[in-house]
């Protein structure tokens, strides 16, 4: 199924529990039976005890078992059941101002809890419902109320800690009635290949890249001062559109996206996004066929820096541009997320 040189790959990356390669192999330890995704926190077998699989159908259809502790059945990342339990418990009462008590009158551990949410979010539970609270607050200054209305709404009754706290997670401060502001939704969302965030506002996409994207929090950071905008979790309609269609592709079942979307960046980084939304699914073209089919045939390092640029990860293909001689060439995502994507269009074209 792999060849040798693809196998010394992938046991190379199960040695440094890399997670660019969660979801785009499995292996199978042969001599405890069990099989696991790469970064699985268990001792390391010898290569000779290995085997690879693609999925994970492949390594249960192999007789192996699904390990017990890096659960290779489930997404990478999943949310656990008390990340799930909160969550839920904020959006059915999203302007209570939750506190550690709470978390315990739900039967949850507070450091527990705080712990989780800080891997996956990069916040604890309580600055998560602060950020959707004041999400919310932020929607009903958009509307024209006034800053004291959207101050109760937000459970403050301070004037200056509205603000203050505002200011923390918005990046400024309300203004008087009748300024608007910009509020993108975010949203993490679970994919084969490793989780992924998603960025909206209530009508268009603005961002989808693979969480473990180099320099991922510079091109949050680039969005919300050029669009001047808050980012706070939260779903719209563009989020829960585009999370039905991932699931979609990733089952073989979607070829082409049709979430509204919004391009941040140049003319000349548009017109190399919208080039490659022109390439078919299941095909690829090199970096140099892309800049003579746009009218650029020496500007292929252009070119090339403008997919580098894309945040649309998926929805705009860049991923489908290789090198001349084949090679797979960059990828924000990770080469092995890469080829894997090549590979699944490739089976269902």
């Amino acid at each position: 199924m792999f060849t040798e040189k693809l196998k010394q790959q992938y046991y190379q990356a199960l040695l440094a529990k890399d997670k660019n390669y969660d979801g785009v192999f499995y292996v199978g330890v042969t001599t405890t039976g069990v099989f696991c995704r790469p970064t699985c926190p268990a001792r390391k077998p010898k290569y000779e005890h290995c085997e690879f699989f693609k999925t994970a159908q492949e390594a249960l259809l192999a007789s192996f078992r699904p390990c017990q502790r890096c659960k290779p059945l489930s997404h990478p990342d999943h949310a656990s059941d008390l990340i799930q339990k909160l969550v839920a418990a904020v959006e059915a009462n999203p302007e209570e101002r939750w506190k550690d008590y709470h978390v315990a009158e739900l039967g949850c551990d507070p450091s527990t809890a705080r712990r989780q949410f800080q891997k996956r979010f990069g916040m604890t539970f309580v600055a998560y419902a602060r950020a959707r609270r004041m999400g919310i607050a932020m929607k009903e200054i958009r509307k024209g109320d006034p800053v004291i209305q959207a101050q109760l709404a937000a459970g403050y009754e301070s004037g200056s800690g509205f603000r203050d706290a505002f200011s923390k997670i918005m990046g400024a401060a309300p203004a008087s009635r009748g300024e608007h502001y910009l509020i993108l939704h975010a949203t993490w969302i679970d994919s084969p290949l490793g989780p992924m965030l998603a960025i909206a506002d209530e009508e268009k996409l603005f961002l989808l890249e693979f969480v473990e994207r180099r320099g991922l929090e510079r091109e949050i950071e680039r969005l919300r001062k050029r669009m001047k905008a808050a980012i706070v979790p939260g779903m719209t309609k563009p989020l829960h559109a585009i999370e039905q269609e991932l699931k979609k592709y990733f089952e073989g079942k979607l070829k082409k996206f049709e979430t509204p979307f919004f391009l941040l960046g140049s003319d000349f980084q548009k017109k190399v996004w919208r080039a490659l939304l022109k390439i078919p699914y299941g095909t690829t073209r090199s970096y140099a066929a892309q800049a003579d089919s746009m009218g650029f045939p020496r500007a292929t390092r252009a070119v090339a820096n403008a997919n580098g640029a894309n945040q649309l990860a998926l929805v705009i293909p860049c991923h489908r541009i290789i090198n001349s001689n084949g090679a797979l060439g960059g990828y924000g995502g990770g080469l092995a997320r890469k080829e894997w994507l090549l590979q699944h269009e490739k089976i269902f074209c």
